[in-house]
């Protein structure tokens, strides 16, 4: 609004800074001596814009926009003309659209009719708090109680905002900035390094808690090769085992000292004597001893077993089980025995052991107990279903002595271990002889001996294999781990974890970094009759990727349970 008045010379506009309590609504603008124009101090309108945001209600007035208009105006009258006409325009201005936007430039007549002098933004400012002083003492009422709080909040974040600042020039661009987007929430500068303060700290207690839940699988992460080729495996190395000292990279670090000796053993050693194991027909127990070492006539084939120089040949189909040893090595469980695929020459054995496919060979662990029972001696303890699920929910060894009914000296750990074991592998042979948990063929063993029959009827269902060492009676001892290789993502066997609410963390962790198909693949070349045979890369990656699928999946069933990983302490 434009507003052309004579004048003898520039006015010189001061805010009055009493309190608010102190004016009234006739008070407003005082005049200082004639002088040369100049902005007010920012301090001072800076205190006056403060001020406004602190108005208390004084009293309501329910008069509409019209009364204050004609009211400002008989005001304006009694005072100086020149200055009540130029405030009028103002208040004409502020009481019609209820918010302070920016203000157009007042153009006012010196005493020369075609000089203009624009007026200062600090004058404008100056004016502005004025008329907004005024106007919102006598429209309080008429505005919302939603409204007003809202419109408060804004006015008391611009005016801390503009108390942090310093010079007149700062503060009147900010006011500027600040009224233009008073619907917006402003953060001073204090406020956003505290944010970024606290973002950071978020960040980095985030990635602390998932490392402490995967401790060790980013360090697997760190140290695995993704994919391995045919170059990465030489076949000009022809030792039976390839572990030293002519090691590739990554070295085999999962493979103890103690399981190399036995490996060697298992596939160079010298066939001395032979005895049948039994009840079990497939299956021949054979002596061995080191060929720098030859055999001697004295020692009698128990006394070679006691020594631990025998070994269990079995039948070909279960070359799986020497897969299910490097399997159980590259998870750190260490429960199974050391195993080798072998040919056999010696005249000692039978024809059909005597060339052919390779055998498994598995080691025997003459500390294994076994039930006097002979026709039933691949037990340590016999133990139903019924009383291993009731164990379970005991937690023996953490909660419920280990030597108390229905536990049977076995640490609670232990059967997460060995759940995690054979559903990777689908060993049904064990926890689930009966076939309850999955749809087997018909030509499986369980259902032509009707033991399928019985899964109805839970109270006469055994475990079979539960096998420990006379030393260690609170671990177990895995044997019998052939599994099922073909076994499909839809029919897997879920009956295998039940009731198992802890895995062990190390386990875990592998099947988490996404390292199990180059470390396994990696501890299979140690086995270089077991690597020629069934292909090599091309031909045992599959395999290990059909069991890493299976780990996925037990991954899902432990998050959507929300089972916590333990360490074995």
């Amino acid at each position: 609004m434009t507003v052309t008045l004579p004048l003898p010379a520039p006015p010189v506009i001061d805010v009055d800074r009493r309190s608010s309590r102190a004016l009234s609504s006739a008070g407003g603008f005082r005049s200082r001596p004639a002088g040369v124009m100049e902005p007010p101090p920012a301090t001072d309108v800076l205190q006056s814009i403060a001020h406004i945001h602190n108005i208390r209600k004084e009293s309501e007035f329910k008069v509409s926009v019209a009364s204050i208009h004609k009211t400002n105006v008989k005001r304006e009258q009694e005072e100086n003309e020149h200055r009540s006409k130029a405030t009028a325009g103002v208040i004409q201005h502020r009481a019609a659209h209820h918010h302070r936007p920016r203000l157009p430039q007042f153009i006012v007549n010196n005493t020369r009719p075609k000089q203009r002098i624009i007026i200062s933004e600090a004058v404008k400012l100056a004016a502005q708090t004025y008329v907004h002083r005024e106007v919102s003492r006598s429209t309080e009422a008429l505005i919302p109680a939603g409204r007003r709080e809202q419109r408060l909040t804004h006015r008391n974040a611009d005016a801390q905002l503009r108390g942090r600042q310093t010079g007149a020039e700062l503060a009147v661009g900010k006011h500027g900035r600040a009224a233009k987007h008073s619907g917006k929430s402003i953060k001073t500068s204090k406020e956003q390094r505290a944010v970024k303060k606290t973002s950071r700290y978020l960040r980095k207690h985030n990635n602390t808690v998932q490392r402490k839940k995967n401790p060790r699988a980013s360090d697997y992460r760190s140290r695995c090769q993704s994919r391995f080729t045919e170059l990465d495996f030489p076949d000009d190395d022809r030792r039976r085992v390839r572990v030293r000292p002519r090691d590739v990279q990554p070295p085999v670090t999962w493979l103890s000292e103690d399981d190399v000796q036995k490996m060697e053993l298992l596939a160079g050693g010298e066939v001395v004597s032979k005895a049948r194991v039994p009840a079990h027909g497939q299956v021949l127990q054979v002596a061995l001893e080191p060929p720098v070492h030859g055999k001697s006539p004295l020692d009698t084939h128990d006394e070679r077993c006691h020594r631990g120089r025998c070994s269990l040949v079995k039948r070909t189909d279960d070359w799986f089980e020497v897969f299910a040893f490097h399997l159980d090595r590259v998870l750190g469980l260490n429960r199974s025995l050391p195993a080798v695929l072998r040919t056999f020459h010696s005249e000692v054995l039978p024809y059909r052991y005597i060339g052919g496919s390779p055998r498994p060979v598995l080691w025997w662990d003459p500390d294994i107990q076994h039930l006097t029972d002979r026709d039933n001696d691949q037990n340590s303890v016999p133990l139903s279903w019924v009383q291993y699920q009731n164990l379970l929910r005991l937690r023996c060894g953490d909660e419920a002595d280990l030597r108390s009914a229905p536990c049977v000296g076995v640490q609670h750990s232990e059967w997460g271990r060995l759940a995690l074991f054979d559903f990777l592998l689908q060993v049904n042979d064990r926890l689930d002889r009966y076939c309850c948990g999955f749809t087997p063929d018909p030509s499986e063993v369980c259902v032509e001996n009707l033991l399928r029959a019985k899964c109805e009827h839970t109270t006469g269902l055994l475990l079979v294999h539960i096998l420990v060492r006379k030393a260690d009676p609170s671990r177990l001892v895995f044997i019998d781990n052939a599994g099922r290789p073909q076994q499909t993502t839809d029919n897997l066997n879920f009956r295998l974890v039940e009731g198992i609410d802890e895995f062990p963390e190390e386990a875990v962790a592998m099947l988490q970094s996404g390292c199990l198909e180059s470390r396994l693949l990696r501890s299979l070349y140690t086995d270089r009759e077991l690597w020629e045979s069934r292909g090599g890369v091309s031909g045992l990656r599959p395999l290990v990727r059909t069991v890493e699928q299976r780990g996925k999946i037990l991954l899902r069933h432990i998050r959507d349970r929300k089972l916590q990983p333990q360490r074995d302490l």
